[in-house]
């Protein structure tokens, strides 16, 4: 089992930066394809930001170039740096874990085994 608590959500001003923390406790945290997620208010959940097992990096074309996800597999925390806000950024973002053991990230439609509650982000105009 993995447990997984986000942080660092807020409200900041358009053009602004926030950099989201998800803390990982349980079992070992190896093996796992880790995501961010959001969701707007009446909008479905969108994939942002991917790090896959040997620490290649995807990104939802909307954050491209904007957000950057990392890891610090010392302290078991997932972390996804946003800079210059929109207020389309606006929504809970959600850190989630899959195992892949040696495997790699499936697809973005793919299910995740495990899920944070949330953290949210506010961008005003």
């Amino acid at each position: 089992q993995v447990q997984l608590a986000e942080s660092g959500g807020g409200s900041v001003q358009a053009g602004g930066s926030l950099r989201l923390s998800c803390a990982a406790s349980g079992d070992t945290y190896k093996g796992y394809c880790r995501r961010w997620f959001r969701q707007a208010p009446g909008k479905e959940r969108e994939g942002v930001a991917t790090i896959d097992t040997d620490g290649t990096t995807s990104y939802a074309d909307s954050v491209k170039g904007r957000f950057t996800i990392s890891q610090d597999n010392a302290k078991n925390t997932l972390y996804l740096q946003m800079n210059s806000l929109k207020p389309e950024d606006t929504a809970m973002y959600y850190c989630a874990a899959l195992f892949v053991g040696a495997g790699y990230c499936p697809s973005w439609e793919s299910g995740m085994d495990y899920w944070g509650k949330g953290t949210l982000v506010t961008i005003s105009s």
